[in-house]
């Protein structure tokens, strides 16, 4: 068997404890089983996440109760608490039982740190995140695959086409620096901005230039901070004006559900895209207070479409990929000086 099959099911023997069980019960085995899409996209969430499954699944298959119900009928959650394994952030990890088989259906990781301090327990902390985010687990779950797959395959291209600007991608932000990120900006990320910054804390750029569409990047967590406080002092002075204008003629430079996200340059905050909490899509902002546009893209179908310029540039429709050395270069805004250097990628 691989490792790869060996992960996807753990088959774990399950003995009678002489304390509980008679000796004359038969020696039981208990399959949990992990389908590839949710073994694939756990992975990239810390090396130590395969390793905390499979203690997760030894528990499973000796109290295969031991989850909570949730908002999806016949699925069980359960919690993982990630300061007990080595790089790998907290977990709820739905899973749906019978008799001689557990399967594993999702693996999203969550804002543990920020619910334990309050809660003081996994159960509490549980509770908790049920009751301020009663969102479908199910429609959680997807996104997160979703996210997670697109974001590995335009890291995958980087790595193996563009390594220095796979080099300057950040490492990715833990549980606690999105929890305070979240208590600074008063609002609840959403689950796909959460899992992208699981996976990449920031660009830094090669060149002044980021790695998506148009040589933009992926804002860190303190230049989201300070971008969203600009943002909102600039909406607070407006404000003091709109008072006084009538209700057709008053200025909305930023909401308080925009979420800054990636920006012209990594050292270019000058504009950029917000993620909307409360619409789930993403919408142009910039320092100059213009007002906003809509881009009618989700934080999914922008990762994706990115991807899938690099993957097949033929028909890409929104930019060029190109090359300049190791770094990823777009068409749309080559700088003069590269301009001789930049090679077109034709895939």
């Amino acid at each position: 068997m691989t490792p790869t099959e060996a992960w996807c099911r753990i088959r774990v023997d399950c003995k009678p404890r002489p304390a509980f069980h008679p000796t004359s019960k038969e020696h039981h085995v208990v399959d949990v089983e992990l389908p590839p899409f949710v073994r694939d996209t756990a992975a990239q969430f810390g090396a130590g996440v395969p390793y905390a499954l499979k203690v997760l699944a030894g528990q499973l298959a000796d109290e295969p109760d031991m989850g909570r119900p949730s908002n999806l009928p016949g699925i069980l959650t359960v919690t993982v608490d990630g300061d007990l394994f080595e790089d790998c952030p907290a977990l709820a990890v739905g899973y749906i039982r019978e008799p001689d088989r557990i399967e594993i259906r999702y693996v999203n990781p969550i804002s543990f740190a920020e619910s334990v301090e309050s809660a003081g327990s996994v159960a509490d902390a549980q509770d908790r995140e049920q009751e301020e985010r009663p969102a479908d687990s199910a429609t959680d779950a997807v996104t997160v695959r979703e996210v997670a797959d697109a974001w590995q395959r335009i890291t995958g291209w980087l790595q193996h086409n563009a390594p220095d600007s796979y080099a300057a991608l950040r490492a990715g932000a833990g549980p606690a620096a999105i929890a305070a990120l979240e208590g600074d900006l008063g609002i609840r990320i959403p689950v796909e901005l959460h899992v992208l910054w699981l996976l990449t804390a920031g660009d830094d750029g090669v060149n002044g230039g980021g790695c998506l569409p148009g040589n933009w990047a992926v804002m860190s967590l303190d230049a989201v901070a300070a971008t969203y406080r600009l943002k909102t002092d600039s909406q607070a002075h407006e404000d003091t004006f709109n008072t006084d204008r009538p209700q057709d003629e008053r200025i909305t430079v930023w909401k308080t559900t925009w979420i800054p996200v990636v920006a012209l340059g990594p050292a270019d905050g000058t504009s950029g895209l917000y993620l909307d909490a409360a619409t789930g899509y993403l919408g142009r902002w910039s320092r100059y207070n213009e007002y906003p546009g809509d881009e009618l893209d989700t934080l999914v179908t922008y990762l994706e479409e990115a991807a899938d310029i690099l993957e097949a540039p033929a028909l890409a429709t929104r930019d060029r990929p190109g090359l300049v050395g190791g770094a990823l270069v777009w068409g749309s805004s080559i700088d003069p000086a590269q301009e001789d250097r930049w090679q077109p990628w034709t895939g």
